[in-house]
């Protein structure tokens, strides 16, 4: 098989940088659902755009690559070994062209691979059937829609929705619950695949196997078909919204599998995937391994972003007309006059930080002064050219809640006036936003592609033993458009969305299945 290992390597490619017919029509239809001139479809025109420009740009569309999942099907004798060997070639490769980013950590010591490879990375699942092509299938699911993955065990009690039992109703409650509980932070509208039963690991791999599932499929099973069918009615109506920023369109699909189950257990496992649905398939010449037909239809002759927006000077986030320009260093004064709702630009100095960052500040020294600066919660694809410059491949924000612990403590250590990111933070980082003077601005998540455009240089770098992911990037913003989501006044759109969706979700207690 001389053509397996280049065949795999376009899979990932594929996968990375050009999102499937089937998923783009999805989005398509939110844009068409969604009230004009809001947040929400905003925020959808602008994935828009960012799916185009990832597709032109052969560039991953969201800067977290995941963790690349495998599942082969290969004729009887086929040599497995081999296979395992050149998949992980191939992924290493794909990670030094930068279609992938460097996401496989050593759990004990943090140290990052550098190449994709480790213990239990990438994810390869074979199995055999009775056929003589090879069919391989892709997933590239990021953290923070994998962090908002949740398992139910039945029979229990869900905040807002009661009693949850053993039974088709009981599901239904679980699945309605799982959408709400992920808001904004998985990047919504997202997609959910459900799995009954099992023990705890195969109702996981049953959820994440629905995912595989065309997004326009329909269930052959009545009585899931009839729930996915409620569960896509529903959802929508918790007013959660793109970004979880309040909207029409909070879910993008449901597809439901069941599988038998120990009588003492009952799991409904819920797998969550964001807006960003990256999954591909390719069926392979047995005898060659080149590329026969790809499983799902690619991408879509019809534009997917609105043309005189993308053409527009700071493009679809910030169509607002009240767009407030921020320049580094920040002003407390310029930043109390920021309110929830508004649209900035930040033009200028840039710092990424995520967790070994916060973890690391909160007992030392900043390797700059960072007051009246910028953190951005992002962790970048970076390529080197030949003269040793950086340059950004894809930027887009990673979840922010995972530096709850921090962030109020590294606002006030070194006088912090924003962080960007995604999905909001919770009450310690908002009295810490109101007593300093700083704001949390909200940027479109998996718009990897739309932000790395307004990185016009990185300046410099530091904490590279952190990993690429990890390190703190130097970074010369022009045009960065965010929304601010939390104020220095104590206002959280956050937290107005959560309050307002869990009132919303009250209204599905009562049993609508029998």
């Amino acid at each position: 098989m001389d053509q397996f290992r280049q065949s795999i390597y376009e899979l990932i490619v594929e996968t990375s940088t050009n999102l499937p017919a089937d998923v783009r029509k999805a989005i398509k239809r939110a844009r068409e659902m969604e009230d004009q001139g809001t947040r929400a479809a905003l925020s959808l025109s602008t994935i828009a755009q960012n799916i185009e420009m990832a597709e032109c740009n052969v560039s991953p569309i969201c800067q977290d690559t995941g963790m690349p999942t495998f599942i082969v099907r290969t004729p009887v004798g086929a040599n497995q070994i081999v296979m395992k060997e050149q998949i992980r070639e191939a992924v290493a490769q794909a990670t030094r062209d930068g279609k992938l980013r460097t996401n496989s950590v050593d759990s004990l010591t943090g140290k990052n691979s550098g190449d994709n490879l480790g213990p239990g990375t990438p994810v390869i699942h074979f199995e055999q059937w009775e056929r003589d092509e090879i069919e391989v299938r892709l997933i590239l699911k990021g953290g923070g829609c994998e962090n908002k993955n949740i398992q139910y065990s039945l029979p229990t009690e869900l905040d807002g929705l009661g009693r949850a039992g053993r039974d088709l109703d009981g599901i239904r409650k679980c699945i309605l619950h799982a959408v709400y509980q992920a808001q904004g932070q998985g990047c919504s509208a997202g997609f959910i695949g459900v799995g009954i039963g099992g023990d705890r690991t195969t109702g996981y791999e049953l959820a994440k196997e629905q995912l595989f599932r065309p997004a326009d499929d329909v269930n052959p099973h009545p009585e899931l078909r009839k729930l996915e069918e409620y569960i896509m009615e529903n959802a929508n109506k918790l007013g959660i919204g793109t970004m979880g920023f309040g909207g029409q369109v909070t879910l993008l699909g449901c597809k439901i599998g069941v599988m038998n189950r120990l009588p003492a257990s009952f799991f409904v496992s819920v797998a969550y995937n964001c807006w960003a649905f990256r999954r591909q398939g390719v069926l392979l010449d047995g005898q060659s391994g080149a590329i026969r037909e790809w499983l799902y239809e690619r991408g879509s002759e019809e534009p997917m972003a609105d043309r005189q927006a993308a053409e527009s000077d700071g493009a679809a986030a910030v169509r607002t007309g009240r767009e407030i320009v921020l320049v580094p260093p920040i002003s407390e004064e310029q930043i109390r006059s920021l309110r929830v709702g508004d649209v900035v630009v930040i033009n200028g100095r840039m710092y990424t930080g995520r967790d070994a960052l916060h973890k690391h500040l909160m007992h030392h020294d900043a390797p700059v002064d960072l007051k009246g600066h910028i953190i951005y919660h992002c962790g970048p694809v970076m390529m080197k050219d030949e003269n040793g410059e950086w340059h950004v491949k894809a930027a887009g924000p990673t979840t922010s809640i995972r530096e709850e612990p921090y962030q109020a403590d590294i606002i006030r250590k070194f006088g912090i006036r924003a962080v960007v990111g995604k999905g909001g933070m919770g009450s310690k980082t908002l009295a810490a936003l109101k007593e300093h003077g700083a704001v949390y601005l909200n940027a479109i998540g998996g718009a990897a592609q739309y932000y790395a455009e307004t990185i016009k240089k990185v300046t410099g770098v530091d904490f590279m033993e952190f990993g690429i992911p990890e390190a703190m990037w130097h970074l010369e913003v022009e045009g960065f458009a965010a929304i601010v989501t939390m104020d220095a006044h104590g206002n959280s759109l956050h937290a107005d969305v959560d309050k307002d969706s869990f009132r919303k979700l009250e209204q599905f207690k009562e049993p609508v299945f029998a």
